[in-house]
C-alpha cells in the first residue's frame, strides 16, 4: 500500500486567515496597524512560507527593507499569537477529509509533513477534529532539519509504518517540489492553493486541482 504524505498549510487546510491575523497582531503591537491583507494574493503565498517571511513581507512594505533582527524579534509573539487562535478562519480544502478517509478505507497509509511546528500542527489538526485520520504528524522542530530536507517525508513515511519506496508527497509550493526531489519521492501539487496553476512550472510529477483526483493520481503514479 502506498503512503501518502500531506504538507499542511495551503495543502490541507487554508490557514492564510489565521497565519495574517497573527503577523498583524505583531504588527500592531509594534504600533503600525493591520499591514497584511488576506484578500491579497501575495499576502496569502507569504503566510505559507511561515511566520518569518510575512514579517519580511510587512516590513519590506513598510520600510522598502528589512531589518532581520526586528524579524526574529516578531517571531515568537507571532507563534503566540497564532497559538491563541489557530481556527477561527481555519478550513479544510474541500473533499480533504473525505479524500483521505477513502484512502485509509482503501488500506493505505496517511501521515502529515509540514514546516509549521509540530506543536501548533497537532493542536490545530486536533481543533478540526482530523488528527485521527493521520498516522504520523512530523512538524518544523520534531527533527533538526525541516524540508525541503528528505528527512522528515522520510521520517513521516516511517512513522506512518510505510515505506519510502512506495510514497507521495502532497504539497503546494517549491518547499514541497525540492524535499521530494531530494528524497527521490514522486510529488503531486496542489492548484487550489495560493499558487494556484503557477506550481505546474515546477514541474511536479501530477498535479491536482480538486481533492476527488487523488486516487487518479494514485494510479497514475502506479502507487493506487
Amino acid at each position: 500500500m502506498a503512503t501518502v504524505v500531506f504538507d499542511l498549510d495551503g495543502t490541507l487546510a487554508d490557514t492564510s486567515g489565521d497565519l495574517l491575523a497573527a503577523a498583524n497582531a505583531v504588527f500592531r503591537a509594534w504600533g503600525y496597524g493591520n499591514v497584511l491583507d488576506p484578500a491579497v494574493a501575495g499576502d496569502r503565498g507569504a503566510a505559507m512560507k511561515g511566520g518569518k517571511a510575512m514579517l519580511r513581507l510587512g516590513l519590506g512594505r513598510l520600510y522598502g527593507q528589512v531589518d532581520e533582527a526586528r524579524v526574529d524579534a516578531g517571531y515568537a509573539p507571532l507563534l503566540e499569537a497564532y497559538g491563541q487562535a489557530l481556527s477561527v478562519e481555519t478550513r479544510l480544502f474541500p473533499g480533504a477529509e473525505a479524500a483521505v478517509e477513502r484512502l485509509l478505507s482503501a488500506g493505505h497509509f496517511t501521515a502529515i509533513c509540514t514546516n509549521k511546528p509540530e506543536g501548533l500542527a497537532e493542536s490545530l489538526m486536533a481543533e478540526l477534529g482530523v488528527r485521527g485520520l493521520f498516522g504520523a504528524l512530523v512538524g518544523a522542530d520534531t527533527l533538526p532539519v525541516r524540508k525541503p530536507d528528505p528527512k522528515p517525508l522520510f521520517e513521516a513515511v516511517a512513522r506512518a509504518g510505510g515505506s519510502a519506496g512506495a510514497a507521495i508527497l502532497l504539497g503546494d509550493t517549491v518547499t514541497d517540489r525540492s524535499c521530494a526531489r531530494n528524497a527521490g519521492i514522486p510529488c503531486a501539487l496542489v492548484t487550489f492553493g495560493p499558487d494556484g496553476h503557477d506550481v505546474a512550472a515546477l514541474e511536479p510529477e501530477a498535479l491536482i486541482h480538486h481533492y476527488d483526483e487523488l486516487e487518479a493520481c494514485l494510479e497514475g503514479l502506479g502507487l493506487a
